[in-house]
């Protein structure tokens, strides 16, 4: 394990042009990783794209509606042209429908939202990227999860949430002795545009924790990696803790 595992390597963030997205898109920009920086619409990550390219890194810009899977579609086509061989995959974008005050009248159009975006389109990448690692015997793929608990009103994405940790743990075996590993992020209550002005901690608080999934090389698929665990650490530190989490 080494902060230097991902260098000259692609990653596919998405939800790359704020937030976490971009945490982690230019954390991963200054190991000397390549990035493919996916949003709603390219121009979103021109910003980010050029800080990628001033870190030293390459960076491929690609767009797309994740609650539509023909531009899902189009998008991992333009990702594999552009960017070439994808090694990482970080599954970050993500949606949180309106807040019902009063859970018993969600509705079910907030469910079809929920598991359009957080977990079909997150399924759809991992099936068309995983296979091409299978075969190279390298990959890491890092599905971002959430801590959200006991809130009824947020239940339409909490259960997305909960689908998507089903899809990392059945998959986990499958995983033994392959070279590529699949486990499961989350990066905690932070201040962006989902987690709101009231959460805790600061997006930037997400790394360097964001990066251990994608940096460790065990060969251990399954497990669940808190990134606010690893506040106040170095890269190299925070990997020695990660490697403690067998499962």
């Amino acid at each position: 394990m080494s902060s230097e595992a991902v260098k000259g390597k692609t990653a596919l963030v998405t939800g790359a042009s704020r937030g976490i997205g971009k945490q982690i898109s230019l954390a991963l920009a200054k190991l000397g990783c390549n990035l493919v920086l996916q949003s709603r619409e390219v121009g979103n990550t021109d910003a980010i794209a050029q800080e990628v390219k001033d870190a030293g890194a390459e960076a491929h810009q690609v767009s797309a509606e994740l609650s539509d899977q023909a531009q899902v579609d189009a998008m991992l086509e333009g990702a594999q042209k552009g960017g070439g061989q994808i090694d990482l995959v970080f599954n970050n974008a993500a949606i949180m429908t309106e807040y019902r005050q009063d859970p018993w009248q969600m509705l079910a159009e907030d469910f079809r939202k929920s598991f359009e975006v957080n977990v079909i389109s997150l399924a759809r990448i991992c099936y068309k990227l995983v296979p091409p690692m299978l075969e190279r015997k390298w990959g890491r793929i890092i599905n971002v999860t959430s801590g959200v608990a006991d809130n009824p009103s947020m239940m339409a994405y909490a259960t997305s949430k909960a689908a998507v940790d089903k899809f990392v743990r059945d998959f986990a075996p499958s995983f033994k002795d392959t070279g590529v590993m699949m486990n499961l992020l989350d990066p905690g209550w932070l201040k962006t545009d989902l987690g709101g002005d009231q959460a805790p901690n600061a997006v930037e608080d997400v790394i360097p924790g964001a990066l251990v999934p994608g940096l460790l090389d065990d060969g251990i698929s399954g497990r669940l990696f808190r990134a606010l665990d690893y506040q106040g650490l170095s890269i190299e530190q925070a990997l020695v803790k990660g490697a403690e989490i067998k499962g």
